[in-house]
């Protein structure tokens, strides 16, 4: 498809051109207006958030019981707002949580806090986020979960608003919103203590601020062209605050899970690239030497100084207390504040250096473990809770399951989207379809090394930073279906565009239906065994 095709206003990018005859502006092929309501444009997004915080928080405390994995997360985040640093519980810490006791800590001294420092294999902000929500609702079920349904019913607003600024378009906007609702994996995380969900946050939050950044910065860089300067290399184009923003926060998506470092080095890349981009379409004799002398030293401060600072920073209470594993703090306050300071330093890089290796050699053998090549396809979900009982549904055999896998109707589709990018992109060179590849393949391929050269143990829920790219790119192909906004002679709409729209309506009430159908193996809904049996899409590899 030719870029004059798009459904999308053009933007300036350097395969646009001057020569398109829609572009009658530099402006206009820069920084195309939104269409449509402003008031819209933020009413539709939130009436989706809405309808997936209600999902989200519904029943949010059930089941009573430590699901999976929040076994490690939901205690070291109580133990990371009561002292600082993780520690380490005593024997049956579950069952005591689960019947209201608190009392779970293992027992030292003052002077012998070491016996008590819990030795973690993430960084700590996932779990200060975790105990966010146990400092305002308590040690239970819906307290630990708490952080991870705001920040996941929060996602689905970045999302549908970045989906608009990208595509133009708040009905496309809510269409993203709407199918990262309706993802099942997306939804089991978000009521699930677990930092996987955290980590996709904050790779989307950064993600949406370059999306917005690349706005503002060709904003600047249009006023200055239409104020007729003479510059080979352009202008400096000024504090950019969306920059570094997103520096913040893919800081702190590293300092959730060290996975997020591969956003922080392909989104630093994509946005220099824009910068180039831009500076090539507005005409300049050398936009690659202004790149270089105006926009690349801002840019490593935004995505090497603010990253590493927030990622530092994540640790406060592991450098200011003394409890925690590895400190050393008795050595650390012996000679003064820069042998503190030093001593303190080495300390930590140690246990970084042995948590790298930990990663580095994890094998351990698991039922629910998958290869990331399986994940596109959910040819292996993971059980994160299962409870049978008799006579309690209405029939003998009972079933309350958690199972994390994604809606079918929406990672299928999105295997076909991705593809079509694919081609859109090399046939078009479309930014969003650049963009949108880059995102998904951070969080997809960097797996594929562990896989190969480590056989790491994996499980599907790594791949739910990818689901946001798997909806903006059924996103924008939904667009390019729908096709132009441009009326026909008589005033009607084409027939494509009408076709193309009940399409694009047929796939959401699709996923909606997919949704509902899995709803009950989502939440822990006690049903009869056949329902259950019925769900399980692949038989034994669901099972």
């Amino acid at each position: 498809m030719a870029v004059t095709d798009s459904p999308y206003q053009a933007y300036d990018s350097p395969e646009v051109g001057e020569s398109n005859p829609q572009a009658r502006s530099v402006r206009d092929r820069m920084i195309p207006p939104m269409r449509g309501s402003v008031l819209w444009g933020w009413v539709g997004p939130l009436l989706v958030t809405v309808l997936g915080g209600v999902l989200r928080f519904m029943n949010l405390g059930h089941p009573k019981a430590v699901v999976f994995d929040e076994t490690y997360y939901m205690k070291d985040a109580y133990s990371l707002i009561t002292w600082g640093v993780e520690r380490v519980t005593v024997k049956d810490a579950d069952k005591l949580i689960i019947a209201g006791k608190t009392d779970i800590w293992q027992h030292c001294t003052p002077d012998d806090l070491s016996k008590c420092a819990s030795y973690v294999v993430h960084p700590p902000l996932g779990k200060w986020m975790i105990g966010v929500g146990e400092w305002i609702f308590g040690l239970t079920p819906f307290g630990w979960r708490f952080a991870a349904a705001l920040v996941g019913t929060l996602s689905i607003l970045v999302l549908a608003r970045v989906a608009r600024r990208m595509t133009r378009s708040t009905l496309l906007g809510c269409f993203a919103g709407l199918l990262l609702a309706l993802d099942g994996l997306h939804f089991v995380l978000s009521r699930t203590a677990l930092l996987d969900i955290f980590l996709m946050f904050w790779v989307l939050a950064a993600f949406a601020c370059l999306v917005v950044d690349r706005d503002r910065a060709r904003e600047r860089l249009v006023q200055w062209y239409e104020s007729a300067p003479y510059s080979p290399y352009g202008p400096a184009l000024g504090v950019r605050w969306w920059r570094f923003a997103a520096g913040l926060c893919l800081g702190a998506a590293m300092a959730v899970k060290w996975s997020g470092l591969a956003w922080a080095v392909g989104f630093a890349v994509m946005s220099v690239l824009w910068d180039f981009g831009a500076r090539r379409a507005v005409g300049l004799r050398h936009p690659y030497q202004g790149t270089f002398a105006r926009d690349v030293p801002q840019a490593f401060g935004a995505f090497v100084i603010v990253p590493f600072v927030t990622y530092m920073a994540t640790w406060t209470g592991w450098f200011a207390t003394a409890g925690g594993y590895g400190r050393n703090w008795g050595q650390a306050t012996s000679s003064g504040p820069f042998f503190f300071l030093f001593d303190s330093a080495r300390s930590w890089v140690q246990y970084q250096w042995q948590v790298f290796t930990f990663h580095n050699g994890l094998e351990t053998s698991h039922p629910y473990m998958s290869e990331p090549w399986q994940w596109p396809l959910l040819l292996r979900p993971v059980a994160f809770y299962y409870e049978g009982s008799q006579n309690a549904c209405g029939t003998r055999d009972c079933s309350a399951a958690v199972l994390g896998v994604g809606t079918p109707v929406i990672w299928f589709g999105a295997v076909a989207a991705l593809i079509a990018l694919i081609a859109w992109y090399v046939s078009s060179r479309d930014w969003r379809a650049g963009a949108v590849l880059l995102g998904y393949a951070m969080g997809w391929l960097p797996w594929f090394l562990f896989a190969i050269a480590e056989n790491r143990t994996m499980f599907l829920f790594y791949a739910v930073p990818m689901v946001p790219f798997m909806v903006l790119a059924l996103t924008l192909c939904a667009g390019l279906l729908i096709g132009p906004a441009r009326p026909t002679a008589t005033g009607a709409m084409p027939l494509r565009r009408t076709l193309g729209a009940a399409a694009v309506g047929a796939f959401a009430l699709l996923a909606l239906i997919n949704f509902w159908w899995l709803y009950p193996i989502l939440t822990a809904e006690l049903i009869p065994y056949t329902e259950w049996k019925a769900r399980m899409l692949f038989d034994k590899r669901w099972i």
